[in-house]
């Protein structure tokens, strides 16, 4: 149960990222209560979810979700670039995310 606290944890921690740049500083005010709600969620569930698992294991998949889709989205919604760099690195963030599973 705990990994799915933090899995959804990591997709809140996407959304708030993400919704940062919608806020644009703050100052449109759904976008605002949207991201401190997603930043909200994110922390409560990660809590959770470190109530069991280790607190370096869960806070670095927590962390490695929150960057892969939020370089995915990045890419997808903003047109940042995907250079084979660029995805290279994710795709060693996720075999990180991956090896830390099986080990805990």
């Amino acid at each position: 149960m705990a990994w799915v606290l933090l899995f959804f944890a990591g997709l809140f921690e996407i959304g708030w990222a993400i919704g940062l740049k919608f806020t644009e500083g703050f100052s449109r005010l759904l976008p605002t209560v949207l991201t401190v709600l997603c930043m909200a969620l994110s922390i409560g569930l990660l809590g959770l979810a470190l109530k069991t698992l280790p607190v370096g294991t869960g806070y670095a998949v927590w962390t490695g979700i929150g960057t892969i889709g939020t370089a995915a989205l990045g890419i997808v919604l903003f047109g940042e670039p995907a250079t084979v760099l660029r995805l290279g690195c994710i795709g060693l963030i996720v075999a990180g995310i991956v090896g830390l599973k099986l080990v805990s």
